[in-house]
C-alpha cells in the first residue's frame, strides 16, 4: 500500500512539474539560435552606393593592384587602437562589420567618414542612412591624419 501511494505521488510530482508541448509560459525566453542571415542584416535598409565619394578632403583615390602590407599594418596597428570598440571585420556591433567594405562604399567615401565624420553624418545620404540603422550611434572623429586613415583604408583591404 505505502509503494503504491509513493509511485502514485510520484507519478503526480512529475506530471505537475512537466511542461506540456506547445503550452506558453509566462515570463521571457532567451534563444540563443540565429534568425538572420548576416548578410541580409548587414544591409538592411542601407543602398550600396560605389559612386558617392562622400563629403571631405578626399575627392579621388586610387588603390594600388597589390596591398601595401606595410601600410596595411600600420592600418592594423590603428584600427585595433581605435575602431575596435565599435566595428569588428565580419559581425555587426556599434557600427557596420569592415570585411567587404568596398564592395559597398567607395574607397573616397570611406577615406571621408573617418577624416570627417561629422559633415559626412549631417550630409551625406549613406551616412545618414547608417546613422539610422545603427539607431543613432554616431561615429566619433578621431582627428586622424590623411595618413593615418589611408593606411586603415589599407587595411580594410585585407579583411
Amino acid at each position: 500500500m505505502k509503494k503504491l501511494v509513493l509511485v502514485l505521488a510520484l507519478g503526480a510530482f512529475m506530471t505537475g512539474c512537466g511542461e506540456k508541448k506547445g503550452e506558453k509560459k509566462d515570463g521571457f525566453e532567451v534563444s540563443r539560435s540565429k534568425t538572420a542571415d548576416k548578410k541580409e542584416m548587414a544591409n538592411e535598409g542601407v543602398p550600396v552606393d560605389l559612386d558617392n565619394k562622400g563629403i571631405g578632403p578626399v575627392k579621388n583615390l586610387d588603390f594600388a593592384e597589390e596591398i601595401d602590407t606595410e601600410m596595411a599594418s600600420r592600418g592594423e596597428a590603428q584600427f585595433n587602437a581605435i575602431c575596435v570598440a565599435c566595428h569588428m571585420a565580419e559581425q555587426r556591433m556599434i557600427g557596420p562589420a569592415m570585411k567587404g567594405v568596398y564592395e559597398r562604399r567607395s574607397p573616397e567615401w570611406v577615406m571621408n567618414m573617418m577624416l570627417n565624420p561629422n559633415g559626412m553624418l549631417k550630409d551625406d545620404p549613406i551616412a545618414k542612412a547608417l546613422l539610422k540603422e545603427y539607431n543613432n550611434a554616431i561615429m566619433l572623429n578621431q582627428n586622424l591624419t590623411e595618413d593615418q586613415a589611408r593606411d586603415i583604408a589599407e587595411y580594410l583591404r585585407t579583411l
